[in-house]
């Protein structure tokens, strides 16, 4: 199984970077790869193991896209925040635990509700990449971003409640309810005393390295921990996520060079492994079929699939219409969104390898010994779920963006505010230069001539992000910004290249090579990014 796992890892890989290389979606791709090669020598065996889901892959995802949020931004958008990560995913449910109790004969209320808690959850990872790609609007892209953070652990807070009583160990709904309660304010006290702790110690720290391995571990640890105390490790690890990202802007900027290019390889490993797992367990739910009825899975899959759809729908128009209606502070404080962005949040309900590890770990008994009702139905109706809102709305949210002709903000907008930024950081580099020079009169350590150059320096940064500002390059020709940019890099290139001759001419041994890359990957690195 180790050998399998390693080789679905490294097939995973290749196939996002080819994916990435001709602009597709990845998640979307994977799957139907992963589903293609689900009966191939050595892969169909490969199983979903849902701690492996759940212990190691769901935790750094989540931490990754929390420390990447804006606080800012989920604050100000608390209230439809709410409504799609905890309010959509109980009302789905509900929803479908009555559908499929309905059309399914063999489940129980509470097996029903399971099967709802499993595929609650939408995995926006795939609906941001398609967002991003196509440059969704700031706001949409957080609501979609702030729902995928705290859904999951609504979801499984529920799944948790609901499978409780359908095996057993809760002894009422009043029971139930207290469980769901002590999860979410478990991880709410998990995730604050860990986040004040990380970030108390980073600070105490002046070692990239190590406080990038501290970050590495430290969901693992959020989630073992809270899980331990029957809190929700995923509230525990969104909220220490939170407090991190939020106070990264005052650590070094090594560690946050360090950090980014190391989550951005995590996150594509995990991704990338998980969506191509989604499509590789088509063998084992086809197995767990023996002895249902055709007829029953024809029907009972067409009507979940179709109230997954239309609960997400139904939830996201009223709630971003009808509350401004009512309330007037509500009209005041948020803009009422056009209907075409609305429907792109409604249509971003793709269900990921959460609902699939979850559905794999409903047991097979119950506490009484009986199996547990109609378990094969659970599975294989969550596996249609996931896969058909994959290729559903995979397929066709990009189609939509474009014929609601969905935009994302002015650009002029964020680039008038980097510029107003960026002046009023020069100015005070300017200041703090010239009361350096005041203190240092008469001292030869700081020559004039190197306040010159500085002032120069200074003086091209304010001026760079100005002379971007309405205008094409196309209209105002070469900046002297971007040649000295251009001609930087091409001086660059040639040191870089001297280097690579000593070192093979044995004049520098690689050490050396190495620490003089790596001053001019940190200045080409400044360049690019201006």
């Amino acid at each position: 199984m180790g050998a399998s796992l390693l080789t679905v890892m490294m097939l995973s890989i290749l196939l996002a970077a080819v994916a990435r290389r001709f602009d597709v979606s990845a998640p979307l791709a994977l799957v139907v790869a992963g589903l293609l090669a689900s009966n191939l020598p050595g892969l169909h065996d490969v199983v979903l193991e849902p701690e492996l889901v759940l212990n190691v892959i769901l935790p750094p995802l989540l931490w990754s896209a929390g420390t990447e949020s804006s606080y800012v931004a989920l604050r100000k958008n608390l209230r439809p925040i709410s409504l799609l990560a905890v309010g959509l995913p109980l009302a789905t449910t509900f929803a479908v635990g009555f559908v499929a109790y309905k059309t399914v004969p063999e489940l129980t209320v509470a097996a029903a509700l399971t099967l709802g808690a499993i595929v609650a959850p939408p995995d926006a990872v795939s609906a941001t990449a398609i967002g991003r790609r196509l440059g969704l609007p700031r706001r949409t892209m957080t609501l979609l971003g702030g729902e995928s953070l705290l859904n999951d652990a609504t979801a499984l807070t529920a799944y948790k409640v609901a499978l409780g009583l359908a095996i057993g160990t809760a002894a009422s709904w009043g029971s139930a309810v207290g469980t769901f309660t002590l999860a979410a304010a478990g991880g709410v006290a998990v995730g604050i005393a860990f986040g004040a702790l990380i970030s108390y110690i980073r600070s105490r720290l002046d070692d990239a390295v190590v406080e990038s391995a501290i970050g590495l571990i430290s969901p693992f640890v959020i989630y073992l921990v809270a899980e331990l105390i029957h809190g929700s490790g995923v509230i525990a690890v969104v909220v220490a996520a939170l407090i991190l990202g939020q106070r990264s802007a005052h650590a070094g900027y090594a560690t946050r060079l360090q950090d980014f290019a190391l989550w951005q390889s995590v996150v594509l490993i995990l991704e990338s492994f998980a969506f191509l797992l989604i499509g590789l367990q088509l063998p084992e739910v086809i197995d767990e079929l023996t002895g249902i009825r055709a007829s029953v899975l024809i029907w009972s899959s067409v009507a979940v699939f179709a109230t997954v759809i239309a609960v997400r729908v139904a939830w996201v128009f009223m709630f971003a219409y009808v509350p401004p209606l009512l309330f007037r502070h509500i009209r005041e404080r948020e803009p009422t969104p056009p209907p075409s962005q609305v429907f792109v949040v409604a249509w971003a309900g793709m269900r990921g390898v959460v609902s699939l590890a979850a559905a794999a770990g409903v047991p097979l008994v119950t506490l009484s010994g009986d199996p547990f009702p109609g378990r094969p139905h659970v599975v294989f109706l969550t596996f249609v779920v996931v896969v058909g809102t994959l290729l559903l709305h995979g397929l066709t949210l990009p189609w939509v963006i474009r014929l609601l002709n969905v935009q994302g903000d002015d650009p002029q907008q964020d680039q008038l505010a980097a510029a107003q930024a960026q002046d009023r950081a020069a100015r005070a580099a300017a200041d703090r230069l010239d009361e350096l020079l005041a203190e240092s009169q008469g001292n030869t350590d700081v020559p004039e001539r190197a306040a010159e150059v500085l002032r120069t320096w200074n003086t091209r940064r304010r001026n760079s992000a100005w002379e971007r500002l309405g205008r094409t390059d196309e209209e105002i020709g070469e900046s002297p910004t971007t040649a000295f940019r251009r001609l930087r890099l091409e001086m660059l290139a040639a040191e870089r290249k001297t280097f690579i001759d000593e070192r093979d001419a044995g004049r520098i041994n690689d050490e050396v090579l190495r620490a003089m890359l790596h001053g001019l990957d940190l200045e080409e690195a400044t360049l690019n990014r201006s």
